[in-house]
C-alpha cells in the first residue's frame, strides 16, 4: 500500500498552514495526502451539557475546511480525510508509523521566543516512529518557497545518521535543491581521551580534519544513491543547535535526528532538535533513529 503524507488538523491557523505545506510535500513526492483530525467522544462526569452530534459535526467541519483549502490550491492532488477516534497524541503517534511523513502546525512568536511548541506537538515528536515535520504558521508564504536548500544535521557515525541523511537526500532530490550537510563538534573532555582515540585523530591530521572525514564518510553512500543532489559540507566547532540555526537562514527545510530509544525518564527530543524546533524559521523534520 502506498504511504501518504499525513497532516493533523484542528481548525487552527497553524494546522491549516501545516496542511498547505503537507499538500505541497505530497505533490512533489507524488503521494496522496491524508488529512486527519482526532476526535473521541468522552462523556464527562460533571454536570456540563454535551451534544455528541454537534461535536461530531464540528469535527467534520474541521476536516472539510482543510480539505477544501488544499484541493483549491492543489487541483488534481489525491486528498483523503478521516476522523480518528482517539486522543490527539495517541492518534498522531500511530499515524507516524504509517505515514511517509507526518506534519504538524506550530505557531511562531518572534525571534526571542521562537516556536511555541505545544505539549501535544512535543509528545508526538518525542514518541513518533517516523519522520515528523513541524511547520510554523506565521511564515506560511516563506515556507512554501520551493528553492530553499535542505539543511541536515549529521551526528555520530554513518550508521547512526543513516535514516536522517536518507530522509534529507530524498527531500533535496524531489525538490531539485542543494543539500547542506552540517556537522558540529566540540573539544572532548580530557578524561575521555584514550590512546586509540588519539591515534585516529592523529591519523586524520587533527580534530577538525577528523570531523570532516567523519562527515564525508557518512555522506558517501547517499551521494552515490542520489548523484543528482548537490551537496555542500559544513563542519564547525560549536553546539549543534547553534551551528544548525546559523546555517538555516535560507533553508526551505531543516532535518535533524532524534534517538528513538527510551531513557529512564521516557523519550526525549534532544537538545539540537529542541533548539531548531523552537527557533528555526523554516519547517523542521525530526527523524527518529537508533
Amino acid at each position: 500500500m502506498t504511504r501518504a503524507v499525513v497532516v493533523g488538523v484542528d481548525g487552527s491557523p497553524e494546522s491549516l498552514a501545516a496542511a498547505d505545506w503537507a499538500a505541497g510535500e505530497a505533490q512533489v513526492r507524488g503521494l496522496p495526502l491524508r488529512i486527519v483530525h482526532a476526535w473521541l467522544w468522552q462523556p464527562l462526569d460533571i454536570p456540563v451539557l454535551q451534544n455528541r452530534d454537534a461535536e461530531a459535526e464540528s469535527a467534520r467541519a474541521v476536516l472539510r475546511e482543510a480539505e477544501e483549502r488544499v484541493t483549491h490550491r492543489h487541483p488534481g492532488l489525491d486528498v483523503r480525510s478521516e476522523i480518528l477516534p482517539d486522543t490527539p497524541v495517541a492518534a498522531l503517534v500511530a499515524e507516524s508509523g504509517r505515514a511517509a511523513v507526518l506534519c504538524l502546525g506550530t505557531r511562531g512568536h518572534g525571534a526571542l521566543l521562537g516556536f511555541l511548541l505545544g505539549s501535544y506537538g512535543q509528545q508526538v515528536i518525542a514518541n513518533a516512529t517516523g519522520p515528523v515535520v513541524s511547520v510554523r504558521a506565521e511564515d506560511e508564504n516563506h515556507l512554501l518557497t520551493p528553492d530553499g536548500d535542505v539543511v541536515v544535521g549529521q551526528q555520530g557515525s554513518a550508521e547512526e545518521s543513516a535514516d536522517v541523511l536518507g530522509f534529507a537526500f530524498e527531500a533535496a532530490a524531489v525538490r531539485g535543491v542543494p543539500l547542506r550537510a552540517v556537522r558540529a563538534w566540540s573539544l572532548p573532555p580530557v578524561y575521555t581521551w584514550s590512546p586509540g582515540g588519539l591515534s585516529l585523530i592523529d591519523d586524520a591530521g587533527g580534530l577538525e580534519p577528523y570531523e570532516r572525514k567523519a562527515l564525508r564518510e557518512a555522506l558517501a553512500p547517499w551521494r552515490e544513491r542520489f548523484p543528482q543532489v548537490e551537496v555542500v559540507e559544513h563542519v564547525e566547532i560549536g553546539s549543534a543547535g547553534q551551528v544548525l540555526l546559523e546555517q538555516s537562514a535560507s533553508a526551505g527545510l531543516m532535518v535533524v535526528g532524534r534517538r528513538a530509544r527510551r531513557g529512564p525518564v521516557g523519550t526525549r527530543i534532544g537538545s539540537a532538535a529542541h533548539a531548531v524546533l523552537h527557533h528555526a524559521r523554516c519547517p523542521v523534520a525530526v527523524v527518529p533513529h537508533a
